[in-house]
């Protein structure tokens, strides 16, 4: 069938006067697509039909068989015969119009378009690199709107002519606060060269915001001690980081995943699955496995002695709790393979705590009934050997108020429950730290803890009990931490201390005695650790 067929039949179908698309007209014909939108154009050229002014935009969802449906955007002219003498008419609040230049759409080739626009600009503009928001500020003059840039640039990406840079992580891209980083791609040297220049523009075009931006700073600081430490053929670790940072751990943590989203080259690795060590590509293999040897023999000596004292430490706690407390009765929970402690408890929690998702670790945890019609509280205890601060109070009350067993829903949002009591047992509190509290007055750290309605325990404490038994100021509960082999050691001396407090210091010493075998090796670790590594021996768990 020629072209005047198509036509005959296309205007024999727009004479009821109705408005018709295309779709409609091939329905109303029976032509082929082609045929159709090929007619169409040339009836309304020709001055035969009106089109719509504006095209009609249409949300539609296509079934595409084993991929599914797809969902796009359809946008679509109606058409009527034009009357004699007639240059535009409206219809049902639509403005049809004779054929113009002027209402050409952009596909057509009758204006620039919104793609060629945004393409223009970062080729004429291709020293340098723009947020996806500034190249909205300066082409918003001819209707690009934030809509209008990542369809485009993201096909421009896969033409390999513009290159677009994110918050990197491992299996995805996201924007910057201002949205994505853009820049051209010079077509006209190598492929390696061009896109080395192009991360270059955009690396200049971030560091000019870091002096605006406090994640930044800390980000580019990261970096740099990374780089230094490849440089020494070292691993640096989360905790050197954090001490050197001079920030909050939650802002050193934040600071930490930014550096690894928008710099790839930077890596972490875990030894023994809990210590974070970072380093940079560059590293060869044989310095990293060096490295990491290192590491791991230092690990055996900071933290196996940290983790000795620190699980002896609960077990003192646990020894005056269970003498001094009428009733109690502490909960035990079996774990994988035997290793942990069957009173220390896993609780499962609803939202994340301190970089915790799912669950969170409390030392002990008992009930007590004072009375056969007085309700029973549940005491929750966390044990910390070390100076403990602000921080680590709000943590341990975080969890206990987002565990599933200790926590609830309020209309005042998300609370302790009642008849939950929080005991917070540490070596030494922070005397130097003050806090202000919503009503402008300064608390100590102890009185804060108070306030949050959280129980206080204190070696001190502890030791006084022991002076009451006649027991040597000299033999503290310290230094049945550092001597005793493990937590079970703990219970017998400071069952031994009790029973015959004449021979504390006696029963010291020999424990002291005894484990010698272990303070050697962990001085030993401890000072070739220092050596080889040159980090801080005193590293928290």
């Amino acid at each position: 069938m020629g072209s005047t067929g198509s036509r005959g039949l296309i205007l024999g179908a727009l004479m009821d006067g109705d408005p018709m698309s295309c779709r409609g007209i091939m329905e109303a014909t029976g032509l082929r697509r082609s045929q159709v939108y090929g007619a169409i154009s040339r009836c309304w050229r020709s001055g035969l039909v009106l089109r719509t002014e504006e095209a009609i935009l249409e949300h539609e969802r296509v079934f595409r068989g084993r991929r599914g449906v797809s969902r796009h955007l359809h946008p679509y002219h109606l058409y009527v015969l034009r009357p004699e003498g007639v240059d535009g008419a409206s219809m049902d609040g639509r403005r049809f119009v004779c054929f113009s230049v002027d209402h050409l759409d952009p596909r057509g080739g009758g204006k620039i378009s919104k793609a060629r626009r945004i393409l223009g600009f970062l080729e004429e503009n291709g020293d340098g690199a723009f947020f996806s928001t500034d190249v909205v500020e300066a082409l918003s003059e001819h209707g690009v709107t934030v809509q209008d840039i990542m369809p485009n640039v993201r096909r421009f990406e896969r033409q390999g002519l513009v290159y677009v840079r994110g918050y990197k992580s491992d299996d995805r891209q996201t924007p910057f606060k201002e949205g994505y980083l853009l820049t051209w791609i010079d077509q006209e040297i190598p492929r390696e060269g061009a896109i080395a220049e192009a991360v270059k523009r955009t690396d200049v075009a971030l560091a000019g915001r870091v002096s605006s931006s406090p994640i930044m700073e800390r980000v580019h600081r990261i970096r740099d001690m990374v780089l230094e430490h490849t440089e020494l053929r070292k691993l640096v670790a989360a905790s050197y980081i954090e001490n050197n940072l001079g920030c909050t751990h939650y802002e050193v943590e934040h600071a930490l995943k930014r550096t690894l989203q928008l710099y790839p080259d930077m890596k972490v690795l875990k030894i023994f699955g809990n210590w974070r060590y970072y380093y940079h590509t560059s590293m060869s293999p044989e310095d990293l496995g060096a490295a990491v040897e290192m590491k791991r023999n230092y690990i055996r000596k900071a933290k196996g002695r940290a983790n000795r004292i620190g699980h002896n430490w609960e077990a003192v706690a646990e020894w005056f709790i269970d003498r001094f407390t009428t009733g109690a009765r502490f909960w035990t929970q079996n774990h994988r393979k035997g290793r942990m402690d069957p009173r220390r408890i896993t609780l499962h929690l609803l939202k994340g705590v301190g970089g915790r998702r799912n669950a969170a670790e409390v030392d002990r945890v008992w009930d007590v009934t004072p009375g056969p019609f007085a309700p029973t509280v549940t005491y929750v205890l966390s044990c910390k050997w070390g100076l403990v601060g602000k921080g680590h109070v709000d943590d341990f009350l975080k969890v206990l108020t987002w565990s599933r067993d200790f926590g609830v829903d309020t209309e005042d949002g998300r609370k302790i429950k009642n008849g939950i009591v929080g005991v917070f047992a540490a070596s030494a509190f922070n005397p130097r730290e003050n806090i202000q509290m919503k009503d402008g007055s300064m608390v100590s750290l102890t009185q804060y803890a108070a306030r949050r309605e959280l129980q206080i325990i204190t070696a001190a404490q502890f030791n006084e009990k022991q002076r009451e038994r006649g027991i040597p100021r000299k033999v503290t509960v310290q230094a049945v931490c550092r001597v005793a082999r493990d937590e079970a050691e703990v219970r017998e001396v400071l069952d031994a201390l009790w029973e015959d407090p004449e021979r504390a210091e006696e029963i010291l010493g020999e424990v002291r005695a005894e484990n010698a075998d272990i303070y050697k090796f962990e001085e030993m670790l401890e000072n070739s650790g220092d050596e080889l590594t040159g980090a801080h021996p005193d590293v928290e768990e």
